[in-house]
């Protein structure tokens, strides 16, 4: 006599658009949480493991967190108790939901670091009945220790299924048209809100470690090649690649964009814009270290005016382009 067979749902895609994370809170354990998960990433940190988990657990995770949180506090959305770039990535799948998802296909969001996790969401959509799987890590440039490291999350978790589902990945989508148009498209309602002309755009992106990029890493020409198109997409004002967040003594990919803020009044350019198209939400980097203390160093150097122009978050360009993206892989 054959045993009765376990219900197994089946015959949906799942869609998972994924984020970098963000702690729970701007509290110091959480903080410290979030920090230890994103700085244990040997794709993130690549020292010897053992030296680096010293480093980090007596020295990064003892100081460390109070600097970060309050960085959080100052671009901390209060009254939905979450941060912008949470906010944001929920707000993307909410919106890919309603135009693309239906009975056969689920349409989620996780955080590489933090909450909700890749592997919970990954369990999620299979018991719903998701025999296949797209995945869409939201960095239009691709890099080890970003889209690569939420494919390892991805396969991991995979790893450890017993019933495993179809994959895509869409790696990077630096030259999409619809992405370099909805970029030049932010970049033109910006100008119209403002009354002065800015003498130069910043076009500033996360950077790596150069070793990474000496290693083979991409990324670098990446980044270029984005400025290059949107500046053939938007030839009014120059473009200048920056790179920001560098994290210890090493080298990082140049030249730096608090360097660069720091110089430019001096080299007679006072009223600039800055845009960030490595984000695809605003994030305590565009909002904290660019808007504000970005900001504050160009004014102290001799700038005249600064404004920030936004990710492209929940807007009806960026919506148009992930679902371009996802349902060409469907």
């Amino acid at each position: 006599m054959t045993p009765e067979h376990p219900k197994v749902n089946y015959g949906k895609t799942g869609i998972l658009i994924i984020n970098l994370g963000t702690p729970d809170s701007t509290r110091w354990l959480d903080i410290r949480k979030y920090l230890k998960e994103f700085l244990s990433d040997r794709r993130v940190i690549e020292v010897n493991p053992i030296i680096w988990q010293v480093i980090l657990n007596i020295f990064i995770l003892t100081f460390r967190p109070s600097k970060t949180a309050k960085a959080y506090r100052e671009i901390w959305m209060k009254e939905k108790d979450m941060s912008p770039l949470r906010y944001f990535t929920e707000r993307q799948a909410e919106k890919l939901s309603e135009q693309i998802g239906n009975e056969k296909i689920i349409v989620d969001f996780a955080m590489r670091y933090g909450n909700p996790s890749i592997k919970s969401k990954i369990h999620k959509l299979h018991k719903e009945g998701c025999e296949n799987l797209i995945i869409l890590p939201l960095y239009p440039q691709y890099a080890a220790a970003t889209t690569a490291t939420v494919c390892d999350e991805v396969y991991r978790t995979l790893m450890k299924m017993r019933w495993q589902p179809n994959l895509k990945i869409i790696p990077h989508y630096e030259s999409e048209p619809l992405y370099i148009e909805a970029i030049k498209n932010s970049i033109k309602k910006k100008i119209n809100e403002i009354d002065w002309e800015p003498d130069l755009i910043i076009a500033s992106y996360h950077g790596i470690p150069k070793k990474y990029f000496d290693k083979g890493d991409p990324y670098h020409c990446y980044c270029h090649k984005t400025t290059r198109l949107i500046s053939e997409k938007y030839s009014d004002i120059e473009i200048k690649t920056t790179f920001q967040s560098r994290f210890g003594p090493q080298e990082w990919l140049q030249p730096y964009t608090d360097k660069t803020f720091e110089a430019l009044p001096k080299e007679g350019k006072k009223n600039i814009l800055v845009i960030c198209p490595g984000f695809s939400s605003d994030c305590v980097e565009t909002l904290e270290e660019i808007s504000i203390q970005g900001k504050e160093s160009f004014i102290k150097s001799g700038g005249e005016n600064f404004e920030t122009i936004p990710c492209l978050n929940d807007s009806e360009d960026h919506i148009a382009l992930l679902k371009y993206l996802l349902t060409k892989n469907i």
